[in-house]
């Protein structure tokens, strides 16, 4: 491998073996890069092989090639999607595989806990969305509308399958299915310690006593009534198998509170691995993730136009394979 800087444009250049991914290949050529920053540098825009921009951090690189990677640029480019992320596409939903770090929706003061923040919309999935639409339809000459409904969210660095749709019908239909807790939700998680099969029932306050959200009466003792700002929330955990000092586990939701599995994890001593919120409390040995592993690997519903039951799968992403592969021993 040959490699050239110009530390004035903060350019990368060199030659990496064909068939590995472009994040592998940005930290092939920028070792002290985290497996985050080079997926955010590639969908960026940052990464160049043979002159054409590449933007999907697990696709491989062909061949042996010269991988350019431009931060500057990639820092005024607008974050996209590639093809293969669209999932599934008609008249009323499109099925998206969201990357991590990315946020769902822009920030509404409303509802963000920390309103010094903002996300702009053409840095968030649903505008990448729109954009990825947009150009496959085009592909395949359909004149159609780019406009999009939220019914769900994730996390900024939950990777996984998610769903928007594609008029006001649609969208409340499917709105209908969650508060029904009909639609079916299934995520992979890595955990400290030696999870077990459970389920936890508690009611979310947005604030347990320490500023974080929590279940009401774990973190201190329940006085006098209930909070009316307590939500209930029901998960459900399926041991898949131990590894090294940690868990694979898959989580169920009933219902979709925000940090939900997060939460419940880390209240029964199993935070997430990358957890760097809801960790305070575990006192075990920590193991290090540049994010929560947490993937939205799972999702099903009845398709709002003919109630016909879909469902969606997708594989975990490399980030969260090489920490399950590293714990495998």
């Amino acid at each position: 491998m040959s490699e050239q800087r110009d530390e004035r444009e903060e350019i990368t250049e060199g030659q990496v073996a064909g068939g590995i991914t472009i994040a592998a290949a940005i930290r092939e050529l920028l070792p002290e890069t985290s497996w985050s920053r080079a997926r955010q540098l590639c969908q960026a825009g940052a990464v160049m092989v043979n002159g054409e921009t590449f933007t999907d951090p697990s696709r491989r690189v062909p061949d042996a090639n010269r991988i350019r990677i431009v931060p500057m640029e990639g820092r005024r480019a607008r974050r996209t999607l590639p093809d293969a992320a669209l999932l599934y596409v008609d008249h009323a939903v499109v099925v998206v595989a969201k990357p991590a770090g990315m946020e769902t929706v822009p920030y509404r003061p409303d509802r963000d806990a920390f309103p010094q923040r903002r996300v702009s919309d053409r840095d968030t999935l649903i505008g990448a969305t729109r954009v990825a639409l947009r150009r496959y339809e085009k592909k395949r000459g359909i004149e159609g509308s780019p406009v999009l409904q939220v019914v769900q969210r994730l996390d900024k660095d939950t990777s996984g399958v998610l769903v928007f749709t594609r008029n006001i019908t649609a969208q409340r239909i499917l709105q209908q299915q969650f508060r029904k807790h009909s639609v079916e939700r299934e995520y992979l998680a890595l955990v400290h310690g030696h999870a077990k099969d459970a389920r936890y029932e508690t009611n979310l306050i947005p604030n347990r006593g320490d500023g974080l959200r929590g279940s009401w009466g774990v973190f201190r003792r329940a006085r006098g009534p209930m909070p009316e700002t307590a939500k209930p929330a029901i998960t459900h955990v399926r041991l898949v198998r131990h590894l090294q000092g940690a868990s694979l586990v898959a989580c169920k939701l009933e219902t979709g509170r925000q940090h939900q599995i997060r939460i419940h994890l880390s209240e029964a001593g199993h935070p997430l691995i990358g957890e760097k919120v809801y960790i305070r409390d575990y006192t075990g040995a920590r193991i290090d993730a540049d994010r929560p592993m947490l993937h939205a690997g799972k999702l099903g519903f009845l398709h709002p136009a003919n109630q016909r039951p879909i469902s969606f799968e997708q594989p975990i992403p490399e980030d969260f394979a090489l920490i399950l592969q590293k714990l495998e021993g």
